[in-house]
């Protein structure tokens, strides 16, 4: 939690951190990814046989040593919009015997030369090293799925026992169950662009029927709810109606500006959202008389990001080209998914290659774009337990996008300096900076610093600056600091400071 204090421009800035003050501990899993098949996400991406870069089941190498370093907890797959018209036993069984299909989400041709077993085989791979499995998240098919399928999708993928779909598992050479924990109940029924969308009403009606059934076949199973994103009439009656039955409650926001402070400010939108859908939590389980010792019903912020569908759209593969005012703005998301960490168990960038993505697959190798910087740092470092800070600067106070949240700012605007700070299980302080102006340093005074500070920046010369295979403009710096006197936040830069609490 971070509180702020809005001073003028002839005062002093201040950020005060206290680390005895620990609050709610970060879940891991706010680190999430996810990978659909749409544009070069799956083929090209993850996946690409025949190519120099891929390994023996066809997995791109440098794909998987760049996603190691962010040690991802959990993956979403299959999607997204992908999911409406997806039948999960396409994509099993021998690869010359898979039926292509239209694809109608991203109007494509589904080849479906890589499905369930391919993906847990390629979370085996990425997990290699780890002393947690990377989890898989599969989602549900709530367009043209049925129940039925939906039942034998979690035989296939959790049954122990002498049935038909496990002993599929099993005949197509995978004798052990594979676990898998999450299930979404679909994915944006409420849109106009889905196929088979859904009223809010009809919507509750099936998904309470399709929880009580999966979870008379697999008792174990996490079920995530269809959310829309946090603040609508949705999220309301779906929460009112199945709050009983699901473990998590899913919304969707991305941000996005052509112009860099709306851009930079924009995530600030997701943390109202995450505010308001805690309360209808809140109230559907008082008024659905939920046990107070059944475990707390959290936010899966599945789908997150910055991006632009004019400037990337989906159906044309939807690769942005990130500039280091986006890297600012998902390091402004990361500070709300630590500051609301006491909500959010779950948040999935989307997506983890290529599609509106930190990493590039080229035929040479991988590119690390402007965003994947703030996602390194924070991965590593901002885990544990969110602490008590407070931020005394000035800040920005005019129009916003979406347009509603300069009204929910009120008259002290958005801090110049966004700052979240954690505690993590190694005794490190971590301390998270987005100085969001584009012009201006502030040379800040710091209370509850230790005295051997390192210094990690991310920054580049201008907000429109980029990288590419040929040029790295936006990088990250490291350094040392005493902890005495001010620190100067430069202008768009995101800064993070460690030291032993």
């Amino acid at each position: 939690m971070t509180t702020f204090t809005k001073i003028t421009g002839d005062e002093t800035p201040l950020i005060e951190v206290d680390a005895a003050k620990r609050l709610s501990t970060i879940d891991p899993m706010i680190y999430g990814g996810f990978t659909e098949h749409m544009g070069r996400c799956i083929y090209g991406g993850i996946y690409e046989p025949g190519s120099s870069l891929a390994d023996e089941n066809g997995f791109r190498k440098d794909v998987l040593s760049a996603l190691r370093e962010l040690d991802i907890p959990v993956i979403r797959y299959p999607g997204g919009n992908f999911v409406a018209t997806y039948h999960w036993q396409d994509g099993i069984g021998p690869r010359d015997k898979r039926p292509k299909r239209p694809e109608l989400a991203w109007l494509g041709i589904e080849t479906n030369q890589f499905g369930t077993d391919e993906f847990m085989k390629w979370l085996d791979v990425l997990s290699e090293g780890k002393e947690r499995r990377v989890e898989p998240y599969l989602c549900l098919n709530f367009g043209t799925g049925t129940l039925d399928e939906a039942l034998a999708w979690v035989e296939y993928c959790n049954g122990t026992r002498d049935t038909y779909y496990a002993n599929l598992r099993r005949a197509n050479g995978h004798p052990e169950p594979y676990r898998v924990k999450y299930w979404a109940l679909g994915n944006e029924v409420w849109g106009p662009w889905q196929v088979e969308q859904m009223t809010k009403e009809d919507y509750s009606k099936k998904a309470i029927q399709w929880a009580k059934a999966l979870r008379l076949l697999d008792p174990e199973i996490h079920l995530i709810l269809c959310g829309q994103d946090g603040q609508s009439s949705w999220d309301h009656y779906v929460l009112h109606e199945c709050v009983s039955w699901v473990d998590m409650h899913s919304i969707h926001i991305y941000t996005a500006s052509d112009q860099h402070i709306k851009n930079a400010t924009a995530p600030l939108a997701a943390e109202r959202a995450i505010q308001i859908t805690a309360c209808l939590i809140d109230l559907a389980r008082i008024e659905a008389g939920v046990s107070p010792t059944k475990p707390a019903t959290k936010i899966c912020f599945d789908e997150w990001n910055v991006w632009d569908p004019a400037r990337a759209p989906g159906d044309k593969g939807a690769e942005e080209q990130y500039t280091l005012s986006d890297a600012l703005a998902v390091a402004a998301w990361l500070n709300v998914f630590v500051r609301q960490s006491k909500h959010v168990g779950m948040a999935n960038i989307a997506q983890t290659v290529n599609v509106i993505s930190p990493l590039l697959t080229t035929a040479k190798g991988v590119v690390r774009q402007s965003t994947w910087w703030p996602l390194l740092l924070f991965s590593r470092y901002m885990r544990g337990r969110t602490v008590a800070a407070h931020v005394r600067s000035g800040s920005y106070a005019g129009a916003t996008q979406p347009a509603w949240l300069q009204g929910t700012l009120g008259e002290d605007g958005a801090p110049w300096l966004d700052v979240s700070a954690a505690l993590g299980e190694d005794g490190f302080v971590n301390l998270a900076v987005v100085n969001i102006s584009e012009s201006e340093d502030f040379a800040a005074e710091l209370k509850g610093l230790g005295a051997d500070v390192a210094v990690y920046t991310v920054s580049g010369p201008e907000v429109s600056s980029t990288n590419t295979e040929e040029k790295e403009e936006v990088s990250l710096s490291e350094g040392k600091w005493d902890g005495q006197g001010k620190y100067t936040f430069a202008k768009h830069s995101f800064t993070l400071l460690r030291w032993k609490s």
